[in-house]
């Protein structure tokens, strides 16, 4: 609390993964500019904004995201993270409560001050309704995250008791549920994937923790054998992002092409881990990584919106929009990168704050209701961000409302239920005597 990513790098112990840390922040970053660069945005016949995807425009390029596609590894460093975790709130006497509480307070203050600016502008100002849906859409993830919090001490039980066998179980639910989509059609079930795949890589994570992820090279490739087979033989598109229009995306429901995509990254990053410990031992190096995950997280929730103000102000200044993966728009690229990267960290240094958790409060009576109310401040917290996700800012007060699995949401009920959820997990845990 309070130290300058200086302090914070010269002060970090001699045990700690430093890989991990690296990964994080490297996942996100890639992440940041695969959505800059994907963002196919033209005008109109009307003069109206509208915004493709590179990869649907050229799909040559879609083999790039068997690499560039890396939240996998964003997952499975959680998964790692949260072990360590969990294992050390109980040691410290704390339960269920104290955990949720302390790994979701980095997460939920800066997407709560997200909403809440998101949704001022919206209410206040002329917001284009493109850009009041796209800036939403990546909160997808954080509300995956907000389950495999929520899922990991009954997970990592599981993971102690069974290891290897915990993750395949994870997997077989995969299988199972693409079975009844592809074979046999059955509704929503799909959905179930959601849990499934993604749990399952973060329980590769768990693994990490505890040495038990050998044979990287093995992991690896059969991971990509998988995928290959998958997409060669089966009902599996190429791409392992999402696509507008496809009938079938390998990421919304999530399939078990994604899985095998997500094993062999897997694999890949643990390949590369003792170059990059030689690296990281680097001061300057190491700093740059401290000081990048202070940030992470805000940057990684305000890059669109700084994308959507490059291309706005490109549009009011009367600039060139060429036709997307032209040899004009390739030339604008750097330009644009530029642009955005300056726009998210003026961003960034405005709401950075939001990211530094408020001092732990002193030890006080446990409250025998604070796991119960905990869990249920989760589930409204996912419930509302993923809504929000899928619904957007636009029409706030106008009845808008989108389908999330199998109900309808609007953008109001997604942020009150966002809003509860946050502050039930603020609140569980220990009580003020």
């Amino acid at each position: 609390m309070g130290m300058t990513a200086g302090e914070a790098a010269a002060a970090t112990p001699a045990g700690r993964d430093r890989y991990v840390d690296f990964l994080r922040v490297a996942s996100l970053a890639t992440v940041v500019l695969g959505h800059w660069l994907m963002a196919a945005v033209t005008t109109g016949p009307g003069g109206g904004v509208e915004v493709g995807n590179l990869l649907a425009v050229r799909p040559a390029l879609q083999p790039l995201t068997w690499v560039l596609q890396v939240m996998p590894v964003f997952f499975f460093v959680g998964g790692f993270s949260h072990a360590l975790s969990y294992r050390s709130v109980a040691r410290s006497g704390g339960g269920y409560a104290d955990f949720l509480r302390a790994r979701l307070r980095r997460l939920l203050r800066p997407t709560m001050l997200f909403v809440a600016v998101w949704g001022a502008g919206a209410l206040l100002l002329p917001v284009p309704d493109v850009a009041a849906r796209l800036v939403a859409q990546p909160l997808w993830f954080i509300g995956i995250y907000l389950g495999m919090v929520a899922f990991t001490p009954p997970l990592l039980r599981l993971h102690e008791r069974y290891g290897w066998g915990a993750f395949a179980a994870l997997s077989a639910g995969a299988v199972a549920v693409d079975v009844l989509r592809f074979a046999l059609g059955v509704p929503y079930v799909p959905f179930l994937n959601f849990a499934f795949v993604w749990l399952a890589v973060h329980q590769l994570g768990f693994l990490r923790a505890d040495g038990r992820l050998r044979l990287p090279a093995a992991l690896a490739a059969c991971g990509l054998a998988g995928a290959v087979a998958l997409v060669a033989l089966g009902p599996y598109p190429l791409s392992m992002v999402g696509m507008p229009g496809e009938r079938i995306s390998n990421m919304a429901p999530p399939t078990l092409a994604l899985l095998c995509h997500g094993v062999w990254l897997v694999g890949a990053v643990e390949l590369l881990r003792r170059p990059a410990a030689r690296l990281l031992e680097r001061p300057r190096v190491w700093r740059g990584v401290v000081a990048a995950n202070g940030i992470a997280m805000t940057a990684f929730l305000w890059h669109l919106t700084a994308m959507l103000a490059v291309y706005g102000a490109l549009i009011s200044l009367g600039g060139p929009l060429p036709a997307p993966a032209g040899a004009a728009w390739w030339a604008q690229v750097p330009l644009r990168v530029a642009a955005a990267t300056i726009l998210t960290a003026a961003l960034v240094a405005v709401f950075r704050r939001a990211e530094r958790p408020p001092a732990p409060r002193p030890s006080q009576a446990p409250c025998p209701l604070s796991g119960p109310g905990a869990a249920f401040g989760v589930a409204l917290a996912l419930l509302g961000v993923l809504g929000l996700s899928a619904v957007g800012f636009g029409g706030l007060l106008d009845g808008h409302s989108a389908t999330l699995i199998a109900f309808r949401v609007t953008a109001p009920a997604a942020v009150l239920m966002a809003a509860a959820g946050w502050a039930l997990v603020e609140r569980a845990g220990r009580v003020r005597p």
